[in-house]
């Protein structure tokens, strides 16, 4: 008995110098004049033996930019089923009640979801009630001259199409949706598209494809569907009363995924509009955030300010440590494979396929935040010695671009792979 309690005391003295000589080597790297003119905090966490490795300004507020949608991602995961709910109807009198949930999927260009369209196609007499989303079509401090660009759609009800209409020059002028065709014109302008009217431009050089958020008032999407249907819409500003049923698309991972890999802004909005759907008909962001902000992150010690899906506004604010609280409650509710097939992976795949790469194989599974003179990355990191470390490493305010940052991150990263 004396010897096992004077090996585990080994042990545990062995762990703390280890992680001392850990803590000490990364605050002198972050001590490193580089880091000085801007504000960075990181932390790391070993979910296995609950140890916190690194708290580097961990407590502190930052501007996190897409890692806004690892909250947006637990949410949709805690809140929505396997498959993705497409769209609620009611059978009155023989008509066809039907709203939507806000689900991103619905003829999305890469998503493809047509469960909606296919069951609305072998109705009758269909009625589109469009009054049930309480937010607003831009999020709090989203810039509003982002608003003819492809990363910026409105968020709405009825998302169709990905709430951005397709436009190529090839032998024709190539536009989806066709609703409006009529609508674009072939000629240099100031913008993409007028600020108040679904007028697109689109310059006689530009070859490439283009994608143009549309206002998606009530009328656009009633004529969108009324075109790919071939049937009459009927406005309604009532719903029946009585039960909803629910119509069901695509797996939910498969959107999750797509979402964290290119950094989706459209589908991270329009996951926390959809994760609502499921606490109540109005569908609310702020709603589907309150919530679990109050039940399963009740515990989180910073606050966040939250305040939409994609992390475009700048008046989000999070800690790293909360960060690293959320992806640790991923780690232990989702499958470690499934998981990080969801995260960009450090030199393969996503947002850091360039960057971040293994040596030979990955190590970092982890989702960028990048708004100008903010970059963030928080994740997974797999050491040589087969540990896996929670970690979120957050950078704000530097002059710059984020590549010299990613180049001061990247041995950093790479040192506790190697020596943890």
């Amino acid at each position: 008995m004396k010897n096992i309690f004077l090996l585990l005391i080994s042990c545990f003295l062995l762990s703390c110098a280890s992680h001392k000589k850990l803590s000490k080597t990364i605050d002198s790297n972050l001590n490193d004049s580089f880091f000085q003119n801007q504000f960075t905090g990181f932390f790391v966490y070993n979910s296995k033996s609950g140890d916190t490795l690194i708290n580097y300004n961990g407590d502190k507020y930052f501007t996190p930019a897409s890692n806004t949608k690892i909250f947006t991602l637990y949410t949709a995961h805690t809140l929505l089923p396997e498959y993705l709910p497409s769209i609620k109807y009611t059978v009155e009198n023989n008509k066809i009640y039907f709203q939507g949930v806000g689900n991103p999927a619905t003829l999305h260009s890469f998503l493809k979801d047509s469960s909606a369209i296919n069951f609305l196609k072998n109705q009758n007499e269909l009625y589109f009630y469009n009054n049930n989303l309480s937010d607003t079509k831009l999020g709090p401090g989203w810039a509003w001259d982002d608003f003819d660009t492809y990363y910026a759609p409105e968020r709405s009800a009825f998302p169709i199409y990905g709430n951005v209409v397709t436009i190529a020059q090839k032998d024709t002028l190539f536009v989806v949706p066709k609703y409006f065709q009529k609508n674009v014109f072939v000629e240099t302008a100031e913008r993409r598209r007028e600020i108040g009217a679904n007028k697109f431009y689109i310059a006689p050089s530009k070859k490439d494809t283009v994608e143009i958020p549309f206002i998606t008032d009530t009328s656009s999407v009633k004529g969108i569907l009324g075109e790919i249907l071939q049937k009459k819409i009927h406005l309604t500003n009532t719903f029946p009363r009585g039960e909803k049923k629910v119509i069901y698309g695509i797996k939910a991972d498969s959107v999750y995924k797509r979402m964290m890999h290119v950094s989706d802004n459209f589908i991270a909005e329009q996951l926390l509009v959809l994760a609502s759907s499921t606490l109540s008909d109005t569908l609310s962001s702020s709603k589907a955030q309150t919530h679990i902000l109050k039940n399963q992150l009740k515990d989180l010690k910073h606050n966040p300010r939250w305040v939409d899906g994609s992390g475009l506004s700048r008046y989000n604010l999070f800690t790293p440590e909360s960060m690293v609280f959320v992806l640790d409650k991923l780690y232990r509710e989702i499958p470690q494979e499934t998981l990080f097939d969801m995260f960009p992976t450090g030199g393969e795949t996503g947002t850091i396929k360039s960057y971040f790469k293994g040596n030979p194989k990955p190590y970092i599974h982890a989702k960028t935040g990048t708004l100008s003179n903010n970059y963030c990355l928080s994740g997974y990191l797999e050491t040589k010695s087969g540990e896996v470390l929670i970690f979120s490493f957050m950078n704000n305010h530097y002059r710059g671009g984020s590549s010299a940052v990613k180049k001061q991150m990247t041995p950093i990263l790479e040192w506790i792979r190697d020596h943890y």
